[in-house]
């Protein structure tokens, strides 16, 4: 049997399968790093901060305070830098709060019988109303703490909703990924790959009953079948996304007077194709495995 850990770093076994893992993993995210110019040197820097971060939250020792020392002896990252790092551990900046208040209002909206039409479907709501569902109605539900119109007019410059004839407000969208703001973007992008990753890390870790996470992967189709699988993904995937939000606000509504209701859950779907032409060959992908 072949040891794949490096001798001369000590690494355990199993290292090397990661390694190429994680390799694969960064490629898309370089090319997207370098696209919004964040150089190496920068995220290097990043990286040493998540080192020390993770390190201190999720490495201690029971019954020991943890110590630079000890997060130097795991990351070795040296114990003045560590102390460093530390110390401006707290100051990143917050998550977007009308990102998070956006998904927040859309789940609602597309969840809550008393936004939806006979047929199950969003339907357009006035911007304002004394009696009955409105838009402003449908943000309060979530926060009173930025304005109905401050959304809408947010909303509207992202194209997520519209404005019908009767000037009441339409969603455009199946959930909240806009058109156009980055930050926004960038946020959903974070959020969503961290909790995909972290059920991989999960699994792989034997931290307990494993997360659900499977892929179907098939290559040597052509351009009209990917076509016709992506046109299947975003009805079908839309329509269990919906589902399964519609159940969720249900019982969310349901445990909200309960004291033990500190769990969140996220759940999602992608498609992604590509040509094998000029990708570059993903370690331990056999050519011809095609599996769910």
């Amino acid at each position: 049997m072949t040891d794949e850990s490096s001798p001369e770093s000590g690494q355990t076994s199993g290292a090397g399968a990661l390694a190429r893992g994680v390799r694969t993993l960064l490629r898309p995210l370089v090319r997207l790093l370098l696209s919004k110019q964040l150089t190496y040197t920068f995220i290097a820097n990043l990286l040493k901060s998540v080192f020390v971060e993770v390190a201190e939250a999720e490495f201690t020792i029971e019954g020991k305070r943890q110590t630079d020392s000890r997060i130097s002896l795991l990351t070795s990252i040296h114990r003045k830098e560590v102390k460093r790092l530390r110390a401006e551990l707290g100051r990143g900046e917050a998550m977007p709060s009308a990102a998070n208040l956006g998904a927040l209002v859309v789940s609602r909206w597309i969840a809550d019988p008393n936004y939806l039409d006979e047929n199950g479907i969003p339907q357009a709501i006035p911007r304002v109303g004394e009696t009955g569902p409105s838009f402003a109605s449908l943000v309060e539900s979530i926060s009173k703490d930025i304005p109905a119109c401050s959304v809408l007019d947010e909303w509207i410059r992202l194209g997520v909703v519209e404005i019908d004839e009767r000037d009441w407000v339409v969603l455009r969208v199946d959930s909240f990924v806009p058109n156009r703001g980055l930050d926004e973007k960038l946020h959903f992008f974070g959020r969503s790959l961290h909790d995909h990753i972290s059920a991989g890390v999960h699994n792989i870790l034997d931290e307990g009953a494993p997360k659900f996470d499977r892929l179907v992967y098939y290559d040597h189709l052509t351009a009209e079948s990917v076509e016709e699988l992506s046109a299947m993904v975003g009805v079908e995937g839309a329509e269990l996304l919906n589902r399964i939000n519609r159940k969720a606000l249900e019982l969310q509504t349901r445990d909200s007077i309960a004291s033990d209701s500190s769990h969140r859950i996220s759940v999602g779907t992608y498609f992604y194709s590509a040509s094998t032409d000029n990708e570059t060959p993903d370690a331990d992908c056999d050519e011809d495995e095609s599996h769910e």
